[in-house]
């Protein structure tokens, strides 16, 4: 059984229903999921005129390799309406592989773990959330460690439910 963490964030639409659908998805076509994250809300981040992020990480079981699982997300990303033009536009649904058991890949079309982690509040403050001691492969630091010297200035909010 493989252990993958998966960021699920849109800002289009109805942003909570989004991720509730996308994670009933993923729950259907990769694997249960475990543990998941509160949804939080953050200012989109590299395009700063762009409306607000909802993002929730979720920790997932399953017996797909992690390319599977990558082809899996970008179903359910096609299925929900993604529309995939420049690198930082407005989406209904974005689903990315964190990591994947404390495994590296380094493909072309498949990096793992997701190389902007340590980079990006709106990553680390769920994840620290669910898995504050996981320790990234790559980098041999703890998530909370990682949260703690993360420079990105971008405040991660709490998303209240309705």
């Amino acid at each position: 059984m493989n252990g993958v963490y998966l960021i699920t964030g849109g800002n289009l639409g109805n942003r909570q229903e989004n991720l509730t659908k996308s994670s009933l998805m993923i729950a259907k076509l990769i694997g249960p999921i475990i543990t998941q994250s509160a949804f939080y809300e953050t200012s989109a981040w590299g395009k700063m005129d762009e409306p607000a992020y909802l993002n929730q990480v979720l920790y997932v079981h399953t017996n797909l390799s992690a390319m599977e699982v990558l082809e899996k997300c970008l179903a359910i990303e096609h299925n929900m309406g993604r529309i995939r033009h420049d690198k930082w536009a407005s989406r209904l649904i974005d689903i990315d592989i964190l990591f994947f058991n404390d495994e590296v890949y380094k493909l072309a079309n498949l990096k793992i773990p997701h190389p902007h982690i340590a980079e990006r509040k709106f990553v680390l403050v769920p994840l620290h959330e669910i898995a504050p001691n996981f320790v990234h492969p790559s980098l041999h630091q703890t998530i909370h460690e990682l949260l703690v010297i993360c420079a990105d200035p971008l405040e991660v909010n709490l998303f209240p439910m309705h």
